[in-house]
């Protein structure tokens, strides 16, 4: 996989708190931690455009009548099952 390299500018706390990220021991490196920073927001924004389209396909086709009935009714069964 051919990667290429950025250059970010960060302020000193947050530099700081990343090298104490190194230092514990929960990163090999700066460049690791920054990779795994990138990863975290991707896959939220995937998240969130998977939502966004979920809301847009219901809000241009809303359930029927009887979907919701249908709906509901599998809600309780849900419930009703839970070993509570």
């Amino acid at each position: 996989m051919a990667t290429a390299q950025i250059a970010v500018r960060l302020p000193e706390p947050l530099l700081d708190a990343l090298d104490d990220l190194v230092t514990s021991g929960a990163y090999e490196s700066r460049a690791a931690a920054v990779r795994a920073g990138i990863e975290a927001i991707m896959k939220l924004e995937r998240q969130h455009q998977t939502d966004r389209a979920v809301v847009a396909g219901y809000t241009l086709h809303p359930p029927t009548e009887s979907e919701d009935h249908a709906a509901i009714a599998s809600l309780r069964e849900a419930i009703l099952a839970e070993p509570w």
